[in-house]
């Protein structure tokens, strides 16, 4: 499976309504993506929707990615957007497919930068330390973008923000976390935000 994340920068108090219309989107016929995440920023950039979904493959994705462009209203949003940003990624290697469910409601959702050349190495390092690290706490999907800057973007669900910073101090204390030699291939440029279900995400 590929995926996308669309950025949607939204007017004030309109992130009920974007949610609505982001879902009859998704839902409609000639949709090539499955709606898997749906969430409102929490901490971090406010008044921002994100988007997560799914896609067979990538004419897929492109497929999707021509009918947002060509739309005259992207995501039936544009009565409520600032700003769109779409981004296309693949998965982390043999990480399972995201699949719906309840395992926030917090969901953290960073995006490193990478160094030149860093894409191998940084997989290479997650593969091996991702075993470990999701004995302490669940990962959602890590992914891989595939246009603009090389770069990394993974989610992590907790049931509340307490549960997060514990579970990232026992990833270190234990030694599992982070990926031995991962964060030598990281860019200084990191964005990290907390990101909450909306009404109509199938990750609760």
């Amino acid at each position: 499976m590929l995926y996308d994340i669309a950025t949607l920068k939204l007017r004030l108090f309109t992130a009920g309504a974007a949610a609505t219309a982001v879902d009859a989107w998704c839902r409609a016929p000639e949709s090539r993506g499955t709606l898997l995440g749906c969430w409102s920023s929490d901490i971090g950039d406010l008044n921002e929707l994100l988007v997560l979904r799914g896609y067979p493959d990538l004419e897929a994705l492109m497929a999707e990615r021509q009918r947002v462009l060509m739309a005259a209203d992207p995501y039936g949003c544009a009565a409520h957007l600032v700003h769109l940003q779409l981004d296309s990624y693949a998965p982390f290697p043999g990480l399972p497919d995201v699949q719906p469910g309840e395992a926030g409601p917090v969901y953290e959702i960073r995006t490193y930068e990478l160094r030149t050349g860093g894409l191998q190495p940084t997989l290479a390092a997650w593969a091996a330390a991702l075993p470990e690290r999701t004995k302490v706490s669940p990962c959602t999907i890590a992914l891989y973008a595939l246009d603009g800057t090389p770069r990394i973007t993974h989610i992590w669900p907790s049931r509340t923000l307490d549960e997060r910073s514990k579970a990232r101090a026992d990833a270190v204390k234990a030694g599992v976390w982070p990926p031995k030699g991962g964060p030598d291939w990281l860019m200084p440029a990191m964005k990290s935000g907390i990101w909450l279900p909306t009404a109509v995400s199938p990750l609760r």
